[in-house]
């Protein structure tokens, strides 16, 4: 047997792995290659996992001979050794290596283990080089037992059966069957009466999972349950962590996991809002059958069971009303851009918070698709049905009274008190239930173009069209479940409660709220005061709510802090919650399309933004998850940088969001967004910095405070101290980039760094600032001129760093972009709103000059 050599001069740490051979004739394997890792450093303190069988070997040693013929002894502690699991099975063992120095050049032989009866049983180690991955058997053979006709399970086998042969194994998938003999059995079964013992406890959605000698189960109660753990025995098998699967149970920490979807369906049917790049740019996609399958299978993966898309007006594009056919909408449009105009004068604000079209505008249309109503409704149909597939539910979310695309037809306006306009909702909900038979519900929102009505009138209204047409619906499908939500935005829940009263009692309803619970930023704290008094009212009323979780601030850069999601998520209300739905307002998640590096086609932006969706779905279903799992994600993916450095540097680089935005707290999306430092008014100068009151539930001394005080609070972080927090963790940061940063040929991974690199120069920007901004208030009110000279100094750091901030930035995105909620952001045209801060502390800014030099002499130097 061939032995490969791998060059470990100077290695004090290093990892080897192999698998055994199947001996089926001697008692001393039991038909499973088991995977062996070692981790050899030097000092006694380093443990190492070891998986073999069976239960009598009671040494494993290393025979070691080096180049110039020294013989170096490495053995487990027998002391140190801890052996787990029953007869028959791999065995786990944590124990030490001794007397381990520097790891000179060598050449691995063999690893013979010993039984008690000193017999050298097999040699096991087939091959050894350093690596980070498991090791194949050749002719190694899986075999996935589980009813392939079931699409939910059908997805799980494909998962696990990618991720084997990734590892080099010979796949075989077929029905269940009590007889088959692999090297590696994995069986996927579902049992709805839930008469197998190791079901008691596993609810919806939920699965038992374990492995006995060379077979593994997964076990559920219903197809969902079953999918998500094969997706689960999937995961373990790809970051090579099978050998730490334990028997347990998993069940859904929130039942529901969703997304919130701002669609752009079209110039005439438009979400809230279509002024900005991200809307227009994606209108077309959202009719491309290819963009959804990718989104619900990524989705899926993650633990997500539903997409709530959220639209003004979305009839016209999704249903023919046959008392009003002529609303329905053929064709897909947008805004033309080649003649376009200022988009903000096509979706700009009114008194009334919504938006008006004016008609002679709607001429500069291009049609980006031509369909039939027909063709649009069957290509609906085609995406909740596929969505259910992965144990998706699509729900439809509208704001009211808005009637794009009816052109005033058949008398509709915005007029509540208008009768024609009550018929036409309630028949066009009527409609859409009765249209699309895999929709699981609809949502409604009392504003935002209600204003002039009371709450009492606006439930009245809208439980004559949303609710009637619920029932409506009901009435003609009897066995329909629907569940319908009620935002409290711009309402109360009692006035809801005594509306919707017929609608609640229904059996076939589920009646839930929704709730903003962190306004528009869940980036601030993990802790959210706003859902105080609204939880006291549906507990009154045993009406549970979904928690709307908007991302209004992490647009460009790849964000993910594991700790900071487990700790929001563990904070939020249990007892009264549904579930949740994530997303943003002023971005429409449809593809990318900043990239100065794009994709051909375009990427999705849940794609690219893969570990910041990741982190909310799977901690959402299971806030245990730990970090080691979230590792060996990362290790998979990214295998040529230390996995453990790279989730770091990723928590603390994201970090710099909540803690900017708590600072600096405007809790609606249009007064800040962080990565432009700016909300609608325009740039965020040092003056907002002082005068901004931080979030609540942070425990920041505002820098009004700040100056005013000679002793500062005990509980509460100065300005001062927050920003050298802010500062530790990017320099933090770039310490870890300077050993993640090499070479490398993966798209994914260097933009990812650069990610990284660009957030915490973000964040040293903002962590001068508002040293600059504390020492300013300060000499405003102490006079004390040392303040104003730091103040200078401070403001004069936070310019470099913007310009360091933006020139990072530019080299992976395109700007200016335009938003629906800050409007233009252009980090260019910033910069000198960023040099005009050290002109209002009363100095000069001091930055080296970035303009062309003129041209010199150049000389030739001597060979």
């Amino acid at each position: 047997m061939t032995i490969p050599t791998q060059d470990l001069t100077g290695k004090k740490q290093f990892r080897i792995a192999g698998y055994s051979p199947l001996f089926s004739s001697l008692d001393f394997f039991f038909g499973l290659p088991f995977y062996q890792e070692f981790s050899v450093c030097s000092g006694v303190d380093c443990s190492c996992p070891v998986a073999f069988s069976p239960d009598n070997f009671n040494r494993l040693q290393f025979r070691e001979t080096s180049m110039a013929g020294r013989k170096n002894h490495l053995m487990l502690n027998p002391e140190a050794t801890e052996v787990l699991a029953q007869e028959k099975t791999v065995y786990f063992v944590t124990g030490c290596i001794e007397n381990v120095a520097t790891i000179q050049k060598k050449e691995w032989r063999t690893l013979v283990m010993f039984r008690r009866f000193s017999f050298v049983a097999s040699l096991i180690l087939c091959g050894a080089v350093v690596s980070r991955g498991i090791i194949p058997v050749p002719a190694a053979t899986a075999v996935i037992q589980g009813d392939l006709d079931n699409p939910r399970i059908r997805f799980a086998t494909e998962a696990i059966e990618r991720a084997l042969k990734q590892k080099k194994w010979q796949v075989r998938t077929k029905p269940l069957s009590a007889d088959e003999h692999a090297d590696l059995n994995i069986i996927i079964s579902v049992d709805p009466a839930a008469s197998a013992p190791e079901l008691h406890g596993v609810r919806r959605e939920g699965y038992y999972i374990d492995q006995v000698a060379h077979t593994c189960r997964v076990m559920a109660r219903d197809d969902a349950g079953a999918m998500y753990g094969g997706l689960e025995l999937a995961e373990l098998i790809a970051t090579n962590t099978l050998a730490r699967l334990k028997s347990e149970i998993k069940n859904p920490y929130f039942p529901l996991r969703g997304i919130k979807f701002n669609i752009p369906l079209d110039a005439r049917s438009p979400t809230y809002s279509d002024y900005g790049d991200s809307p227009q740019r994606n209108i077309g996609d959202m009719w491309d059958m290819s963009f959804w399958k990718r989104c619900i299978d990524n989705l899926a993966r993650a633990r997500y069971n539903f997409i709530s898309l959220w639209n003004l007006h979305p009839f016209p594009s999704l249903v023919k009303v046959p008392e009003y056919p002529d609303i329905a909408l053929a064709d897909v449009k947008r805004l033309h851009f080649n003649k376009r105009i200022e988009l903000h004068q096509y979706y700009r604000y009114t008194s009334e918070g919504g938006r008006e079209k004016p008609e002679n505008l709607l001429s500069n249309l291009e049609t980006l698709k031509k369909m039939s109503i027909e063709e649009k409704i069957a290509f609906w149909r085609e995406v909740m049905s596929y969505a259910r597939t992965r144990n998706i539910t699509f729900f439809i979310v509208t704001w009211n009274i808005f009637t794009n695309g009816t052109y005033g037809k058949y008398g509709i306006t915005e007029k509540s008190t208008n009768p024609k306009t009550v018929d036409y909702f309630r028949k066009s909900v009527r409609q859409l239930l009765l249209t699309y038979p895999d929709l699981g519900g609809i949502g409604v929102t009392a504003g935002e173009k209600m204003r002039g009505l009371s709450k009492k009138e606006r439930e009245k209204w809208l439980f004559s069209t949303y609710g009637m047409g619920v029932l409506d619906a009901l009435e003609r499908q009897p066995q329909r479940k629907i569940l319908f939500i009620h935002r409290q935005h711009q309402t109360g829940a009692k006035d809801v409660v005594q509306a919707f009263e017929p609608l609640i009692r229904h059996p076939g309803v589920e009646f839930c709220f929704s709730f903003k619970y962190a306004v528009a930023h869940i980036y601030s704290c993990t802790s959210q005061p706003y859902h105080e008094r609204f939880i006291e009212d549906i507990r009154a009323f045993r009406i549970k709510t979904f928690w709307t979780l908007r991302n209004d601030d992490v647009y460009y850069f790849r964000w993910g802090a594991p700790d900071y999601v487990r700790e929001f998520i563990r904070n939020i209300p249990y007892d009264v919650s549904r579930g949740y739905y994530l997303g943003s307002d002023g971005y429409t998640w449809g593809r990318e399309f900043l990239s100065t590096e794009p994709d051909h086609p375009r990427r999705l932006e849940i794609e690219k933004h893969w570990y910041h969706w990741l982190l909310w779905g799977r901690l959402g279903y299971d806030p245990g998850l730990s970090n080691d799992r979230f590792r060996a994600i990362l290790e998979a993916r990214f295998p040529q940088v230390p996995a453990k450095i790279l989730l770091t540097a990723w928590q603390e680089a994201s970090m710099v969001y909540p803690l900017v935005t708590a600072f600096h707290w405007g809790p609606p999306d249009f007064q800040w967004y962080i990565e432009g430092c700016q909300g609608r008014t325009g740039f965020h100068d040092v003056n907002d910095f002082i005068t901004r009151k931080p979030h609540k539930r942070c425990p920041y001394l505002a820098i009004s405070d700040f100056a005013a005080q000679s002793r500062h609070s005990a509980d509460k972080k100065s300005p001062l101290q927050l920003a050298d927090e802010i500062k530790t963790r990017c320099q933090r940061v770039f310490g870890m980039l300077r050993t993640l940063d090499s070479p490398t040929d993966d798209k994914e991974l260097r933009r990812t760094l650069g990610d990284l690199r660009i957030i915490a120069c973000m964040g040293m920007y903002y962590a001068h600032k508002i040293k600059g901004a504390a020492f300013l208030a300060r000499y405003r009110t102490k006079k004390e001129e040392i303040d104003r000279e730091q103040a200078i100094r401070q403001l004069n750091e936070a310019a470099h760093w913007w310009r360091m901030y933006v020139s990072h930035a530019l080299t992976q995105y395109t700007n200016p972009m335009e938003t629906n909620r800050v409007l233009t952001v252009d980090w260019r045209k910033t910069m000198e709103n960023v040099l005009n801060d050290i002109r209002i502390a009363g100095g000069v800014p001091q930055l080296k000059s970035m303009e062309p030099t003129p041209g010199g002499k150049l000389y030739h130097g001597k060979k």
